[in-house]
């Protein structure tokens, strides 16, 4: 081989790797756009991160920059939706109830599930029903939710057991909200299901 032929295929070699181990913008969006494709043509099980970073065009090292394991690429979004639940109830008005502030605290979440996401929130659903560690995983999550935004209710001066049926109720109508809010062919904003599903609370409990 040419010493140019050597020093084009060096070259070409060098910035293929450089592509590579770049780590450029919105490389975690790409990681969770690849991972959900293939959790959902493969399986979660027989997907790997390496799999998914080569999907995504980054190196595997990119990968656990951004994820610390592959399921953590669909609960990386706890720490976030926790925070604006106890934010949410931290910043309410000093005179609202309990009952008031964890309806407005859901409806206020409204930007967190706009409809350009509703998409992957199918996919991502059909993932964890689909595999009973990433269910319990959920289930994991939603109690943690519910803990956190109690005790944030405590902070405000509400006494138990009202702090925890405040939070658990929230938390629950969420849950009820999100399912219908990524069944097929809906369409109604999360904010206006949320405000139906209180509704039902509130008939529930007026019995």
């Amino acid at each position: 081989m040419s010493d140019i032929k050597v020093r084009l295929t060096t070259a070409s070699v060098i910035t293929k790797m450089v592509s590579m181990v770049r780590w450029k913008p919105g490389a975690a969006d790409r990681l969770r756009s690849a991972a959900l494709e293939l959790f959902h043509e493969r399986g979660f099980e027989q997907t790997t991160a390496a799999d998914i970073a080569e999907a995504a065009g980054v190196t595997e090292r990119t990968f656990f920059r951004h994820y610390s394991d592959k399921r953590e690429v669909l609960f990386g979004g706890q720490d976030s939706l926790r925070q604006l639940f106890v934010d949410g109830v931290a910043g309410a008005p000093a005179e609202w109830s309990a009952a008031a502030i964890v309806e407005h605290v859901v409806q206020s979440i409204e930007s967190y599930f706009d409809a350009d996401h509703r998409s992957s929130s199918r996919v991502r659903q059909a993932v964890i029903d689909a595999n009973p560690g990433l269910q319990e995983r959920e289930l994991l999550k939603m109690a943690s939710l519910a803990r956190a935004t109690a005790v944030a209710f405590g902070e405000r001066g509400v006494p138990e057991p009202q702090a925890t049926l405040a939070a658990e109720s929230g938390v629950t109508v969420f849950g009820v909200a999100y399912r219908q809010w990524i069944a097929d062919e809906e369409e109604s904003s999360f904010a206006a299901i949320v405000g139906e599903v209180f509704g039902e609370l509130r008939a529930v409990t007026k019995g």
